[in-house]
């Protein structure tokens, strides 16, 4: 993550459409000493990306002049790694997934506790400066019978063949990798949405999703594992290259 602001600070984006609730939000951050700036719509939001850099963007889904699901879509597919926390009144899980996969990094239901916004963006800049700690330089991990292309985040099966992952995928197998044999519970697995994540089931769908593409080989069924009440375990070591 940049350090774009005077001191270091991280610059935080509020986009919505509501001038009430971008007040609201602004006020709450004031006391995290971020940067801060404000948009109403997609339009002022794409000028600022052009401006200046930014590090987090607080995203209304439905804004005046389109939907904020498809400028995430437009952004990672430009390879920006802005950090991106959906903000919506669409509360269904299905919701919630599309909204991963297609690049956001979290996703609040409104109403929503403004408390809670601010650890999710606590959490995620915090990983954003690479504080969960270091991974090996290497290209490839190795889970099971796949590669991990850790550069193009797609996996590689032994034959060469490529399967692509969505952005929520690869997050959600890169933490599964960074502890292999470990049971991960479910606000382990999604830290930055640590208050709710436990009693959320889209993370369910996530993995149900990831091992589908896994299984697509032999022996790659069994590398997900449910440990009942507690969790999910990547059942194999991991090896770089």
């Amino acid at each position: 993550m940049s350090d774009s602001g005077p001191g270091g600070r991280a610059t935080v984006m509020v986009v919505d459409d509501d001038a009430d609730i971008r007040s609201l939000i602004v006020g709450q951050l004031q006391q995290e000493n971020y940067r801060l700036l404000s948009a109403a719509n997609l339009g002022e939001l794409r000028r600022a990306l052009q401006d200046e850099p930014i590090d987090l963007i607080v995203l209304d889904l439905n804004l005046p002049d389109g939907d904020g699901l498809s400028l995430c879509r437009e952004l990672r597919a430009e390879g920006s790694h802005v950090q991106i926390i959906m903000v919506t009144a669409r509360g269904s899980a299905v919701d919630r997934v599309l909204g991963l996969e297609l690049g956001a990094d979290d996703y609040l239901t409104k109403p929503f506790e403004p408390r809670e916004l601010l650890v999710r963006i606590r959490n995620l800049l915090r990983r954003g400066r690479g504080e969960s700690g270091p991974r090996p330089a290497a290209r490839y991990a190795h889970v099971g019978p796949w590669r991990l292309d850790l550069q193009q985040r797609r996996l590689v099966a032994p034959d060469d063949r490529l399967v692509m992952l969505s952005s929520a995928e690869f997050r959600l197998l890169s933490r599964f990798i960074d502890e292999p044999n470990t049971v991960l519970a479910r606000e382990i697995l999604l830290p930055e949405r640590r208050a709710t994540a436990a009693f959320d089931r889209s993370i369910d769908l996530q993995v149900s999703r990831l091992r589908q593409k896994l299984a697509g080989i032999k022996g790659g069924d069994e590398l997900i594992l449910t440990v009942r009440g507690e969790g999910y375990v990547l059942a194999c070591e991991v090896d770089y290259a």
